[in-house]
């Protein structure tokens, strides 16, 4: 019991370091273009600079991962973050800043696919498992919350143009560096985890064969949409706050941190709700609240315009209530990942993740762009009404992989 509990801390201390990392890319964008003279569309490409690199890392090595070993893969990622943190400050260039981005991407795909796959060593059943996924992925998003409070505190507001705030990148590489040596001290045992008697090649194999089974091609297609509004949303956010709702700088990334705070309280609270409840009816409901919130909140950024003395007390009640469709947004996610993993045996579970995390990364990926694309030309309002779209996908999507694993269980 306490070495599980042990190998769990490791697990969500290194998802939450990941969790900062990724999903400052809404912050770094904003200060790219305040402060390294980025126009929007070129800042969007930070997200493909992540994104891609998680994917093409993620369909080379994730069915070699059990060979290598899932603690060492960690180690191997984090260790190469902090390193790569440490340029950062002392070139402080847009040209570093992407570097880092597909460094961190390269080693979140090592992180992903292992911290899933241990998940599924250690959970002793279905609900547990699903139980277990929402929490490390509810501590990501505490990550993602403290980023955004992290990076701003490196911001001086009475020099939003400086460069005072790649600082914040030290600090990370230091915690990069304290993880290593967490994950070298943990042991784990991963012996389930190889598919016996089989040689890298045909695990490489095996995991290709997976998209051609109907249930797992309409479960990546499912990931791919979920994330593209994700990352659409909270990459953006920032600007928008900036842009639409004229907040100053360092509050504008601090109101986007609601958002992490929404998913993360979602997730933690779907971790104990999936326990009792199936993740069909909750996902389907989570769904339908995010559109309505969203069609009844955007109406209120309209017809704002910029205040000097705009402070927490007289923010647009878009700025406060917006970010909240993320506790509807958040339990959608763990679940479908959860239903799938659960239905596949333990030595799938890397080779799955690995699918997972090429579709989710190209959905962040596209996400961004379309809505940096769109933000340009329509407008921020615009940008976010549509991923009502990808919205409406999803829930198709998921009514079919329910029916079609509803088949696979009679």
């Amino acid at each position: 019991m306490v070495q599980r509990v042990r190998i769990l801390a490791a697990l969500i201390l290194t998802y939450m370091l990941f969790g900062i990392l990724l999903n400052s890319v809404g912050t770094v964008i904003l200060q790219a273009i305040a402060t390294m003279g980025q126009s929007k569309v070129d800042a969007a490409l930070l997200e493909a600079f992540k994104d891609l690199p998680i994917a093409v890392t993620s369909f080379v090595v994730a069915s070699f991962l059990p060979r290598l070993g899932y603690r060492r893969a960690m180690m191997l990622g984090t260790g190469a973050v902090a390193l790569t943190c440490a340029l950062v400050p002392i070139f402080p260039t847009f040209g570093t800043i992407k570097v880092l981005f597909a460094v961190t991407g390269i080693a979140f795909a090592l992180v992903k696919v292992s911290v899933y796959s241990t998940i599924g060593l250690i959970a002793q059943d279905s609900a547990r498992h699903a139980s277990i996924l929402n929490l490390i992925e509810g501590m990501f998003m505490v990550g993602v919350l403290s980023g955004y409070w992290l990076f701003g505190a490196f911001i001086d507001p009475l020099d939003p143009e400086g460069l005072d705030w790649v600082d914040v990148y030290w600090l990370l590489g230091a915690i990069s560096a304290g993880i290593v040596l967490l994950l070298a001290i943990t042991p784990l045992d991963e012996s389930g985890a190889v598919r016996p008697a089989s040689r890298p090649a045909e695990d490489f194999y095996a995991m290709l064969l997976l998209v051609a089974r109907p249930l797992v091609m309409v479960y990546v297609i499912s990931a791919f949409l979920y994330v593209l509004v994700e990352q659409a949303i909270g990459s953006w956010l920032p600007t928008f706050n900036r842009e639409v709702l004229h907040l100053p700088a360092v509050m504008s990334i601090q109101a986007a941190s609601i958002f992490a705070a929404s998913l993360a309280i979602g997730r933690l609270g779907a971790s104990a709700i999936l326990t009792r409840i199936g993740w069909y009816p909750l996902v389907n409901a989570c769904l339908v609240g995010v559109a309505v919130l969203m069609i009844l909140i955007l109406p209120l950024a309209e017809g704002l315009r910029p205040d000097p003395e705009m402070g927490w007390t007289n923010a647009p009640a878009a700025a406060l209530v917006l970010p909240l469709i993320g506790l509807f947004l958040a339990p959608i996610y763990p679940a479908i990942n959860s239903a799938m993993l659960s239905a596949l045996p333990k030595p799938d579970h890397a080779a799955m993740t690995g699918l997972l995390v090429v579709f989710s990364a190209l959905g962040g990926t596209t996400g961004s762009f379309v809505t940096g694309h769109m933000f340009a030309a329509l407008g921020g309002q615009a940008a976010f009404y549509l991923s009502l779209a990808p919205l409406s996908l999803l829930l198709l999507a998921l009514a079919i992989f329910r029916r079609i694993d509803g088949r696979i269980r009679a």
